[in-house]
């Protein structure tokens, strides 16, 4: 079983998800600009909310490392490793605050998490998608060395919409490399 965990970085706490973030989340995801090109509820409500804190707080550590993001004491967003354990590869998923775009804390955040995932869940590769809409979003990736390995044509669904993504992604060896 996968321990959860509380990853500290220069300006963030990475913690688990807890019940009383209900609110933190639903400041940030009821904004539109927010959820964009992510496929959530649009309007997000309080029950949305909650219904997700619920999940995040008693899902399967097995499956899924994930973390609230953390900033002075407010969630202002979340991040995650999907893990696919016997292969060791774990997709990573993220959302953070529009107030606290372009900061460089969006990247803060996932370079831990990648570290984490490498370091101590000992994964040979880390992948990610987003929109190809999403500039920010693939920003992140390539900051973290991760490659773009592919163009998914018409691969998701937002609000009816057909979205083509880009997949990135980054192997334990690259990792290794770039720390040095």
């Amino acid at each position: 079983m996968i321990e959860q965990r509380i990853i500290r970085t220069e300006r963030l706490l990475l913690r688990p998800f807890a019940f009383k973030d209900v609110n933190d989340v639903l400041a940030y995801a009821s904004d539109p600009e927010w959820s964009r090109f992510l496929p959530v509820p649009s309007p997000y409500t309080l029950k949305d909310a909650e219904e997700f804190v619920a999940k995040c707080v008693l899902g399967d550590p097995d499956d899924e490392l994930g973390f609230a993001i953390e900033l002075d004491g407010v969630v202002i967003g979340g991040i995650g490793l999907r893990l696919e354990a016997p292969i060791a590869v774990g997709s990573l998923h993220y959302s953070i605050s529009r107030t606290h775009w372009n900061k460089g804390l969006m990247t803060e955040a996932a370079a831990a998490v990648v570290n984490c995932g490498f370091e101590e869940l000992g994964l040979e590769k880390i992948y990610s998608w987003a929109d190809v809409e999403n500039v920010g979003s693939w920003r992140v990736m390539e900051k973290l060395g991760m490659t773009r390995e592919g163009t998914l044509r018409s691969q998701g669904v937002n609000r009816g919409v057909r979205q083509d993504y880009h997949y990135y992604g980054i192997l334990r060896c690259e990792w290794e490399c770039g720390r040095r």
